[in-house]
């Protein structure tokens, strides 16, 4: 009788992770590109739907360099949601601030995501 007996080195562990690192980093990327151009929303669907991998995958990517990058996009997705929030009051009250401060966050947004699309092309960890 022939088990079979399914071994995955780390190389493969290592590059499975990569790939799933840069499927949520482009959706990251094209919910950031259509929260800084007007006009060009895509979808809190994208966003939810990276959130999941994100948080699925960052239990499998313990002790690696990409589970930096996991815990990075986790961390701008919940920062970049509370400072929505916190400033959504400003779009009801003041249009101009509230343009502004949704805009200055949505840069931020974009930043972190092309940061750490950048340290991952290098596969290189991304600092906190």
């Amino acid at each position: 009788m022939n088990d079979i007996i399914d071994v995955q080195t780390n190389d493969e562990k290592a590059e499975g992770l990569k790939a799933w690192g840069w499927v949520s980093y482009v959706l990251h990327l094209i919910v950031a590109v259509g929260a800084v151009i007007p006009g060009a929303q895509p979808g809190a669907a994208l966003l939810i739907i990276a959130l999941i991998i994100d948080l699925v995958k960052q239990g499998d990517s313990a002790g690696t360099w990409q589970a930096s990058h996991f815990a990075w996009r986790i961390r701008t997705v919940l920062w970049a949601g509370v400072l929505y929030i916190v400033t959504a009051p400003l779009w009801l009250f003041f249009f101009f601030p509230g343009w502004v401060a949704w805009g200055l966050i949505s840069i931020w947004f974009l930043y972190r995501i092309v940061r750490g699309m950048v340290a991952m092309n290098k596969s290189q960890a991304i600092d906190a």
